[in-house]
């Protein structure tokens, strides 16, 4: 039986289709692959410019790029770091891709990504750009980076695994490993805080690990802070508002030293910050008062201490109204910002029975007795970058300088034949200068 035209038209109809999905999904692959093809994953830095970054930024989920300029010292220091840690990260799974850009020349990418220094570094995850302010020394780069692979929560099932998992971690970021915890207790806060902290749950692990870590029960969460030796333990409750509360408090060991570095730890902490003001962090009498100020710290957890010494940090300090002849040690509470109170009574303390006093400062600043003041100088963000600002000015000194010197060079009369004797017509001019009626008396003689 012969097919009528209509059927014949549907069939040819449905090939056609079937024929157009296959072209459409060659040539997507084939646009994949030119793409990907473009970055080629072998390791080296890949250059980046107008052309090409946003294309890079899509293709790979972790890119690492370092905007820098030419003529930078630092810069030039940190590529070869970075030259060592691309092919150890490309190796990761996922991995994490190196790049650069030469933000002195594209302009208009630097400043697209508000890059106001050399070198800023960024880290963009799936498109999304976070500001990295970790080491820089290429292996310490690899451990930190590792990070921002890493699954939200390593799952530890010995003595050995925790061991190892806390090995690998380094000392850049607070661990938290929930001991006998469900993982669903702290797996959205593992996820909301993946950038700044190293989350596990551990399950059939010894007494030794017990006594290791200082807790005698579980479920416990211990925090710990390799770079100051320190932990802390949360036994519950263990409902989610508890348990973030326990982890933002916790991100930050109980006294910090104010530095550049550590500074950047404060932005995102809404806390105000105990300062206390000493004349050298180093030396034995302020390890004493350091001391204090941890027991004060673990009591007041809603409020963050830290220590900063007038020898190490002067500039700084002097924000607060400190200077040499400053009695010492001084307590204020920073708003992090442009505020600072003192309390009334506690202005300045002696080093002696240095608990009663600490205890006396805390009081009287919960009850209100304090004096607010504003700083001498730049805000947090000031602070972290005054650097940067101390190199750009003085880049823009040295222009300025270089333009005075060029104009006047300008200024000067070239030297020509017989400029000697206009010199000498100049000096007579100056002592026995014309007037009017004299050059009016001399065209009349000619």
């Amino acid at each position: 039986m012969a097919s009528s035209p209509l059927t014949i038209y549907c069939c040819l109809a449905k090939f056609y289709l079937q024929l157009l999905s296959l072209l459409s999904v060659v040539l997507l692959s084939t646009a994949i692959g030119a793409s990907v093809n473009q970055f080629k994953l072998d390791g080296k830095v890949l250059e980046l410019d107008d052309s090409n970054f946003d294309a890079a930024i899509s293709n790979f989920d972790y890119v690492f790029v370092d905007f820098y300029a030419p003529w930078c010292g630092h810069c030039k220091r940190l590529a070869p770091e970075l030259d060592k840690a691309a092919p150890v990260l490309a190796g990761l799974k996922p991995p994490v891709v190196v790049a650069k850009v030469d933000a002195d020349k594209y302009r208009k990418l630097g400043s697209k990504h508000d890059i106001d220094g050399y070198p800023t570094l960024k880290v963009f995850i799936h498109g999304v750009p976070t500001e990295y302010f970790g080491p820089r020394k290429a292996d310490l780069l690899v451990q930190y980076l590792t990070k921002f692979v890493a699954p939200d929560v390593a799952f530890l099932n010995s003595d050995s695994a925790i061991r190892d998992f806390i090995k690998a971690a380094g000392t850049n970021f607070p661990i938290f490993i929930g001991f006998g915890l469900n993982e669903t207790s702290i797996s959205e806060i593992a996820v909301k805080y993946k950038k700044k902290a190293w989350f596990s749950v551990a399950k059939d692990f010894s007494e030794d690990i017990m006594s290791l870590y200082d807790f005698d029960k579980e479920p416990a969460l211990v925090a710990i802070h390799p770079a100051y030796n320190e932990q802390s333990i949360f036994y519950g409750p263990f409902e989610e508002n508890f348990v973030e509360d326990y982890v933002k408090q916790s991100m930050l060991p109980l006294i910090l030293p104010l530095n550049q570095d550590s500074l950047k730890s404060l932005r995102d902490d809404e806390r105000k910050v105990v300062v206390t003001i000493l004349e050298d962090e180093v030396d034995e009498k302020s390890k004493e008062v350091i001391k204090v100020l941890k027991a004060a710290a673990s009591a007041n957890r809603d409020l963050v201490f830290g220590y900063v010494g007038l020898k190490q940090w002067e500039d700084f300090v002097e924000s607060f109204g400190v200077y040499k002849k400053t009695p010492l040690p001084k307590m204020v509470v920073w708003d992090g910002d442009e505020e600072y109170y003192t309390v009334i009574g506690s202005e300045s303390m002696d080093e002696t029975n240095m608990g009663n006093q600490v205890s006396k400062f805390l009081e009287g600043y919960r009850e209100g007795n304090v004096v607010q003041k504003s700083i001498n100088g730049p805000s947090l963000a000031g602070f972290i970058k005054s650097q940067i600002g101390v190199r750009l000015f003085l880049m823009l000194l040295f222009v300025v300088l270089v333009v005075v010197l060029i104009v006047m060079m300008a200024k000067e009369e070239p030297l020509t034949v017989g400029t000697r004797d206009h010199a000498t017509d100049g000096r007579s001019s100056a002592s026995q200068p014309e007037t009017r009626e004299s050059r009016r008396d001399a065209v009349k003689e000619d």
